[in-house]
C-alpha cells in the first residue's frame, strides 16, 4: 500500500472520534508501531486535527475533516480574498474562524524553505495587506497571458517592468518581473504595489530577460554556494 493511502485510510479510521491505540492502527493497516508513531507525526504536521501520544492512543478531534484537496493557484487566491473580507468583518467570532482558518491552510501550503521567508523577512500576512495585494493580481495575470509592460509604482517610485512569473509563498505572492529601470530582474510583493497600470506596449522574449535566464541565475547562485563562497565580506 502506498504511504499516501495508508494515511488517508488511517484518517478514515480516527475520523469516527474515538481513541485508537497504535497497536490497533498497526494492525487495520498492516505496518509496524514505529511506523504508525510517524504516520501520526506526519498527519499533525500536515493539519489533521490528531489528538493523543504513544502509549494512549489516537483520536481525530476536529468535528469535520475534509478530504485531501489539490488547489491551483488561482483557488488558491479565491480563498485568500474570501478569508481577507471575512477576516475585516465586524462579527469577531466570524473573524478568529478566518484568522485560524488561515492559519493551517498555511501550516499546509507548499513553501520553498531555502528561500522566501529567509530572504524577504516573510511574516504572518495580515489581512489588510492581503486585500491591497490580491487587487492587483487580475491585471498582473492579464499582463503576463498578453506579454504586456507594467507601471508599477513601489514605495513612491515609479518603475516599468516586463512581468514573468508570479509566485504564491504560503503567504506572499511575489511577482518576478525584469525592471527596465535597474536593467536586471526583481522579485516584487505585490502586497507593496500602491500603483499598478497596464500599459499598451508588449515586449517579446529577448535572451536574457526571461523567466528561464532568471531561473538560471537562480541555479547558478545555489551551486556556487553549496561549493563555497568566492568572497567574504
Amino acid at each position: 500500500m502506498r504511504r499516501a493511502d495508508r494515511l488517508m485510510q488511517l484518517v478514515q479510521i480516527l475520523r469516527d472520534g474515538t481513541l485508537h491505540r497504535a497497536q490497533d492502527l498497526a494492525q487495520a493497516v498492516d505496518v509496524s508501531l514505529r511506523t504508525i508513531y510517524r504516520d501520526m507525526e506526519t498527519l499533525a504536521a500536515s493539519g489533521v486535527p490528531i489528538s493523543g501520544e504513544r502509549g494512549i492512543g489516537y483520536r481525530v478531534t476536529a468535528a469535520i475533516t475534509l478530504p485531501p484537496l489539490n488547489l491551483t493557484l488561482t483557488e488558491v487566491e479565491a480563498l485568500h480574498l474570501g478569508l481577507s473580507a471575512v477576516g475585516a468583518a465586524d462579527d469577531p467570532e466570524l473573524a478568529q474562524a478566518a484568522r485560524q482558518l488561515l492559519a493551517k491552510l498555511d501550516a499546509v501550503m507548499p513553501e520553498t524553505p531555502s528561500a522566501a521567508p529567509a530572504r524577504y523577512g516573510f511574516a504572518v500576512y495580515p489581512f489588510a495587506e492581503a486585500a491591497r495585494g490580491f487587487q492587483h493580481l487580475p491585471r498582473m495575470r492579464q499582463a503576463l497571458r498578453a506579454r504586456q509592460k507594467l507601471e508599477l509604482t513601489l514605495q513612491g517610485e515609479p518603475r516599468t517592468v516586463r512581468p514573468l512569473e508570479l509566485d504564491y509563498w504560503g503567504r506572499l505572492w511575489t511577482c518576478v518581473v525584469w525592471c527596465e529601470k535597474r536593467r536586471d530582474f526583481d522579485v516584487i510583493r505585490v502586497d507593496q504595489i500602491t500603483a499598478l497600470r497596464v500599459l499598451p506596449s508588449l515586449f517579446v522574449a529577448e535572451t536574457g530577460k526571461s523567466i528561464a535566464d532568471y531561473k538560471a541565475r537562480q541555479k547558478d547562485g545555489d551551486s556556487q554556494s553549496a561549493t563555497g563562497p568566492t568572497g567574504r565580506k
